[in-house]
This record gives structure tokens, sequence and C-alpha cells, in this order.
């Protein structure tokens, strides 16, 4: 297994697996920093995937539950979970498909609207502290590589 010092050469059979060199691992951690950044300035109880969709809603307007788990690249049992939590929350709402009635559609509401303008800035900024360590021209290398293995 090729580890993520940057060697284009296989590992030698023998060689020791070192977890730290794993991109898995390195990208859990990432992971990791970013989710206690974010639940630590987001400040309005909302875990990431629910912010996601709260913040795609905002972007795209009321869409299908389906498409909008598409566009969040959440699945359709996770989409589903975390649309009827924000709906509890009085978050988002449904209303039929004007072209097709037998479609719901998801749309924020009042209250997810004002969420949405309200938390902005402070998804900014946690993205900003996520990025922190890297140099200007490093975040748009990084961000562009990392596009690419999507």
């Amino acid at each position: 297994m090729q580890g993520i010092t940057g060697s284009d050469a296989p590992e030698q059979p023998g060689e020791a697996y070192r977890l730290d060199d794993q991109i898995g691992f390195v990208l859990r951690q990432v992971a990791q920093r970013h989710a206690a950044l974010f639940a630590a300035g987001i400040g309005a109880d909302l875990t990431t995937t629910q912010w996601a969709a709260l913040a795609k809603l905002g972007e795209i307007g009321p869409v299908s539950q389906n498409r909008l788990g598409r566009r969040t690249a959440m699945d359709a049992a996770t989409i589903k979970g975390v649309i009827d939590r924000l709906t509890r929350r009085g978050l988002t709402e449904t209303c039929p498909d004007p072209e097709d009635r037998r479609r719901l559609l998801v749309a924020l509401t009042a209250d997810g609207r004002d969420l949405v303008t309200r938390t902005e800035t402070a998804a900014a900024r946690i993205t900003e502290d996520t990025l922190a360590p890297l140099a200007r021209a490093e975040r748009a290398v990084l961000l562009d590589l990392l596009n690419r293995l999507r």
C-alpha cells in the first residue's frame, strides 16, 4: 500500500504499514478537526449535515429531497433524517411541486432563511480556521487536489 509520502513507487513487500502515512487516516483527522471547529463556531445547535442541507437550500431554493441529497452528498436515508429533524425544528417545510403534484419540494421556512443568513459568516470563518495553517496558494492547491479525488 502506498502512503502519502509522495513517492510514486509502491512500498516493498515487508515494509511496515504506517497508519500515519495513509490518506484515509489523515483525511479523518482533518475532518475531525474541522467538525470540532464547526461545533464550537456555528452556535446554532446544528450538525454539519444539517448545515449542508440548509446552506444548499439557501443557494438553490426549493428542491426535491432526493435532489437535495445528491447535491449535498447524502444518501436517501441520511437526507430524510436530516430534513425530518430540520422540519421538526421549523427550519424547513415541504410543499407540492407545482410541476409534478406527486413530488414534494423541500424549502427553507422564514426561520430557516434567517438562520442561514445569521450563520453564513460563522460558517465562512470555520472554513478559514480549518485552512488557517496553509498559505492562500496552498489552500487553492489543496482544494483543487481534493476536488480531483471526488
